[in-house]
């Protein structure tokens, strides 16, 4: 008998729509949908997928806990051998909604799973550590090379067979060391690696050290009082009804919006998109997050020259680094092209 497959997937990878249908509620169809036929054809005959769990991001983020209950329900009425989700892609609600429902069905169902996520992907940092992520592309373009290295990982874990290091497997690291024997002694191995560096031949490290953005500041204000300063959060403040539908989490867009003329953001005007923190706070003060208030008192006093008459925000809760570098480099251009000098970033 083939081992019996659960595949999980979004809206848009189900084939039921884009992000018009994010709010779909969790789901079954019995057998393959979309993707689910490249991964059959790369489990072959060992394994079987026998339904498919589809549900909307916006959904499954905003309803986490509720939405986990439904689907491990779904997945264990077909008593699966393993659950495979995804692939994910840089998608961040979805790689969030992969990771969480993967930890999941592991923990209550005490059965394998695998998913598949760009390493960017705001998922991969919360769910590393308890599940394998198969490293992917940035983009469905990648899902002919990304489904049989699932495929590969899910056939192992269901044959108990011994999952090699992540270079050989092609799954995200985890952050977790094994022990294992080497032909030579680490002494001579790291002096191999020091005169191949010297040498400007190619080596690689054991032990590889975390990769950090570096920036280089921007020259001071020369004078603040005569600067005109704009405002960006990541703290999800917007027009009431949040008229972009910027996403509670894993946000795939930012707003700009006018403070021509507004002294103070009310509560009857703005509240917060943000699905992170406790909402209550932010609510019944806006400028608790966007000190319009304060920016206001400051332009009177003479300390600033101008506040600008429009503001950025976006939601910063598990929304992929890829994305906020795109949104930055954009809203950085706009306000250059408006003589903003200074920006005042706020978060939660």
């Amino acid at each position: 008998m083939p081992y019996r497959v659960v595949h999980y997937l979004n809206q848009f990878f189900g084939q039921i729509g884009g992000e018009d249908k994010a709010g779909t509620r969790p789901f079954v169809k019995e057998g393959i949908v979309g993707p689910g036929l490249a991964l059959q054809g790369a489990l072959g005959q060992d394994a079987q997928v026998v339904a498919t769990v589809i549900c909307g991001d916006g959904y499954f983020n905003e309803n986490m806990e509720v939405a986990k209950k439904e689907i491990l329900s779904m997945i264990k009425s077909y008593s699966p051998d393993i659950l495979i989700a995804g692939p994910a892609f840089n998608a961040g609600r979805y790689g969030v909604a992969c990771g969480a429902i993967c930890k999941e069905v592991k923990d209550e169902l005490g059965i394998p799973v695998v998913t598949g996520m760009y390493p960017e992907n705001p998922g991969v940092e919360i769910y590393k550590k308890d599940i394998y992520i198969a490293k992917t592309s940035d983009s469905a373009a990648g899902m002919r090379s990304a489904v049989p290295v699932m495929a590969k990982l899910a056939l192992k874990l269901l044959k108990g067979e011994s999952i090699a290091s992540p270079d050989e497997e092609g799954y995200i690291e985890r952050g977790i060391r094994k022990n294992v024997f080497k032909d030579e002694l680490g002494a001579k191995r790291a002096v191999d690696m020091l005169i191949a560096k010297l040498n400007g031949r190619e080596f690689k490290t054991e032990y590889p050290m975390p990769d950090f953005d570096r920036v280089t500041p921007n020259p001071p204000v020369k004078d603040m009082s005569k600067a005109k300063v704009a405002l960006v959060t990541s703290g999800g403040i917007v027009p009431k009804g949040n008229p972009d539908k910027i996403e509670s989490s894993s946000a795939s867009k930012y707003g700009k919006y006018s403070i021509a003329g507004v002294e103070v953001l009310t509560p009857d005007k703005y509240e917060t998109a943000h699905g992170g923190y406790d909402p209550v706070y932010a609510n019944s003060d806006p400028n608790r997050v966007l000190p319009v208030d304060a920016m206001r008192e400051l332009e009177k006093e003479g300390v600033i020259g101008k506040l600008h008459d429009y503001y950025y925000a976006t939601v910063g809760n598990g929304t992929s680094v890829a994305n906020a570098k795109k949104y930055a480099q954009t809203i950085a251009k706009e306000l250059v092209a408006d003589g903003v000098q200074a920006v005042i970033l706020t978060s939660t």
